[in-house]
């Protein structure tokens, strides 16, 4: 419960509209109990009349009818009301986590995995739509029906108020509380067991070719039939909890009612009620009962909702990957770039950098080549600030990076890597992302640099055109201008890239390096490749290896 109490504050920015929710429920509840008891009284009373004609039957067909009508439009508007709040608040609540989590990324937990990430940026959120929608306020209605009903019992029918007051609080309190303490561990290893089954599938997903290729394709659907089983295996036993305390609920309604009926025969058979009174109160007991099965339902899924509302908070507490300093300095605009004896090891595994030192002078044009894993994409996310160094120290104009800000360092620094994403949007808006208050100049100047100008002023559309998924609409070169362009736009003076030819054939990449030694000529470019580099692109070709730059 305290981990779905730490969304409360973002519960109280939707206060207003849940307040209503929960009010036009009360109306729907009042409005259905007082439905069903007119009703009674109405019909008894005209089967034991013997007044004929002289019978008043409009006043109470009449209040029939318009407690139909208000049961029906109160319904309506508790289920638009609470639903569009809940919507919200899950939008709500998705910003919220997403804006916690940004500054984080890359997230430092490794055993985060991708899949689990992915599951609880999604399943985990949406199974808090019950703890919002359907919990607080069937249960404060309960509360105030059931004691409601129960006053009016005490006026009219003394004996059955005990009765009828202990079974709707064992109902609305009880039973739901049994149940949440029953379900939690099963919720919470439902939760989890759903996590594995998703990561099953997008494991899967990711690898099929390889998995296909290695013939273990079986063994993936076995282990993604394992997790399936046993994540059916957990909500069926959720299941038979919820179908167990519905049950009782169901047996309390009836001994409320069995009560009811025995008093009410008894003070009928000795004069103090009539029995149309008593009808309209059987059946208004009947109908008070209505929303404790909402209670039950919504309930059942609480133990899921407080698991998933734990792993969103383990989430959202995780630490940065680095600490921002308390007194920022500003960047040098001409400072030197140096390592200084930089060693780096990711957790449980050998060192990748062990006493690297280099220093980059502003303008100045390098590149890093090396086997796969010697090191060369860590050095531009130490670079970047997205890890820190367990030994040595970088700086810029002799000032440690761990003295500017990390927003500093990345508006100092554009980086263009081999998976430089381009998103389903405008080529306005990819380019944006580089520096969202850039002109239009700006922009098509950056075109002009990347030399995709003349491509997009041929489109249709120019600025506005929509790049497909991937960048499908255009080829593999004019993607990876895009991107280039992208990060000319951010006006950084240091232009970082990682392995930027990577799945280009050699004449589009010998075209991109062309376009970069021209597009970059003023700027720092620390580059790290595998590709044969044409003259001219950089001053000098360092090699990595073991950790170290070998002459």
């Amino acid at each position: 419960m305290k981990a779905l109490l730490a969304f409360l504050p973002l519960f109280r920015q939707r206060g207003r509209a849940f307040g209503l929710a929960l009010l036009l429920s009360l109306v729907t509840l009042l409005a259905g109990v007082a439905l069903l008891g007119t009703s009674g009284w109405f019909i008894t009373a005209t089967a034991l009349t013997t007044l004929g004609l002289g019978f008043n039957l409009f006043v109470p067909s009449s209040l029939v009818r318009g407690f139909s009508f208000i049961r029906i439009l109160a319904r309506y508007g508790e289920r638009l009301v609470g639903h569009n709040a809940t919507l919200k608040l899950l939008s709500d609540l998705r910003g919220w986590l997403f804006a916690l989590l940004f500054p984080k990324l890359p997230l430092p937990d490794r055993s985060l995995r991708h899949g689990d990430l992915v599951s609880r940026l999604t399943a985990d959120v949406d199974a808090l739509d019950t703890a919002f929608l359907v919990a607080v306020g069937p249960w404060m209605a309960a509360l105030l029906v059931g004691g409601g009903m129960t006053a009016l019992l005490g006026f009219f029918l003394p004996g059955a108020a005990l009765a009828y007051g202990l079974a709707m609080l064992g109902a609305a309190l009880l039973v739901p509380i049994g149940l949440v303490w029953l379900s939690r561990s099963a919720g919470r290893a439902s939760v989890a067991a759903q996590a594995d089954m998703r990561m099953a599938v997008l494991d899967g997903a990711i690898g099929h070719a390889d998995l296909t290729a290695l013939g273990a394709l079986g063994t993936a659907a076995r282990r993604f039939e394992a997790a399936s089983a046993i994540a059916a295996s957990l909500r069926r036993r959720l299941g038979a909890y919820t179908a167990g305390a519905a049950a009782m609920v169901q047996m309390l309604a009836a001994l409320a009612l069995i009560s009811t009926l025995w008093m009410g025969l008894l003070a009928v058979d000795a004069g103090h009620v009539e029995g149309p009174v008593m009808a309209g109160l059987l059946l208004a007991v009947l109908g008070s009962f209505e929303v404790t099965g909402m209670i039950v339902r919504s309930v059942g899924k609480a133990g899921a909702a407080m698991a998933a509302a734990e792993r969103l908070n383990a989430l959202a507490a995780l630490a940065p990957p680095v600490a921002e300093p308390a007194k920022p300095r500003d960047i040098p605009e001409d400072g030197a770039i140096a390592f200084e004896e930089v060693s780096f090891a990711y957790p449980g595994l050998p060192p990748v950098l062990s006493g690297f030192s280099l220093t980059i002078a502003p303008g100045e044009r390098i590149a890093i080549a090396g086997p796969s894993g010697s090191g060369k994409s860590t050095l531009l996310r130490l670079l970047l600030r997205l890890a820190e160094p367990q030994d040595g120290a970088i700086g810029i104009g002799g000032i440690g990076l761990e003295q500017f800000r990390s927003a500093d360092i990345h508006a100092h620094m554009a980086l263009l890597s081999q998976d430089s994403p381009v998103f389903i949007d405008t080529i306005r808006n990819n380019l944006l992302i580089g520096r969202p208050d850039a002109s239009d100049a700006d922009l098509w100047a950056a075109l002009a640099e990347a030399q995709l100008d003349a491509h997009i002023a041929a489109l249709p559309k120019g600025l506005d055109s929509i790049v497909g998924e991937a960048g499908r609409t255009l080829s593999a070169g004019q993607a990876r201008r895009l991107c280039l362009a992208r990060a000319l736009v951010s006006r950084a003076p240091v232009l970082l890239l990682d392995e930027p030819s990577d799945a280009l054939d050699r004449a589009t990449e010998l075209a991109f390096f062309g376009v970069l030694a021209a597009a970059a000529a003023e700027r720092t470019i620390i580059m790290v490749t595998h590709a044969a580099l044409p003259e001219g692109v950089v001053d000098r070709v360092l090699t990595l290896r073991n950790g170290r730059l070998c002459t």
